[in-house]
């Protein structure tokens, strides 16, 4: 069996969402060696920095927080749509010709995944596309850049799918990863009250 990491590492220097200093996490060592017994630490950063999950509270006033996330997608099937051909955004017609099934979880690979750096003009997912995804019913949709939508004012993708109980996973680093299907583990920290929460991603294919 084939793990692959999907996130992002953690640092100061990492590409955050429109470059914003204070998305910026800052690692804070408290205590180390030699004056300390003990190295300790305490990390600063934006619960929408590197890979994460959003809630629905995030663009649906009185929605639902992080803590409450449903555990049984945190184990689920995934899969993984090469979507590196598209300029711009993604729409229905990229989608519809993909074996998309009920249950899965999908992760939409873009040209994102070879940015090393914050690009503005981000490849996302369209609202056509988020409608599409809802009415295949999928349980999941991940993306490989910062925010699953870009310049839409009323942010309706965000919107479709939270509203249909259908988690979103941003911040994922796709690149070494072929088109196919895989079983996905990813998580939420679970914070009380947060609207998004950082996750460690975890795609698994069998031999």
């Amino acid at each position: 069996m084939k793990i692959y990491d999907i996130s992002m590492n953690i640092n100061h220097y990492m590409p955050v969402y429109k470059n914003k200093l204070d998305k910026r996490p800052n690692l804070i060592v408290n205590k180390d060696f030699p004056a300390d017994k003990v190295h300790e630490s305490r990390i600063c950063m934006d619960m929408h920095t590197g890979t994460h999950f959003d809630a629905p509270l995030h663009m649906i006033e009185g929605g639902d927080t992080i803590e409450n996330y449903d555990i049984n997608k945190a184990i689920s099937k995934c899969k993984v749509l090469d979507m590196t051909n598209v300029n711009e955004k993604i729409t229905v017609d990229d989608l519809k010709n993909k074996d998309i099934k009920s249950g899965e979880f999908i992760l939409l690979k873009t040209k994102n995944s070879f940015d090393e750096v914050f690009n503005l003009e981000f490849i996302y997912l369209e609202m056509s596309g988020a409608e599409y995804l809802k009415e295949k019913s999928v349980i999941g949709v991940g993306i490989d850049s910062l925010g699953i939508e870009r310049a839409q004012e009323n942010h309706e993708t965000h919107k479709i799918l939270l509203n249909n109980n259908i988690t979103i996973l941003e911040g994922l680093r796709l690149k070494d990863i072929e088109e196919g299907e895989y079983t996905l583990f990813a998580a939420p920290l679970k914070i009380d009250r947060a609207e998004a929460a950082p996750a460690r991603a975890l795609l698994l294919k069998e031999d």
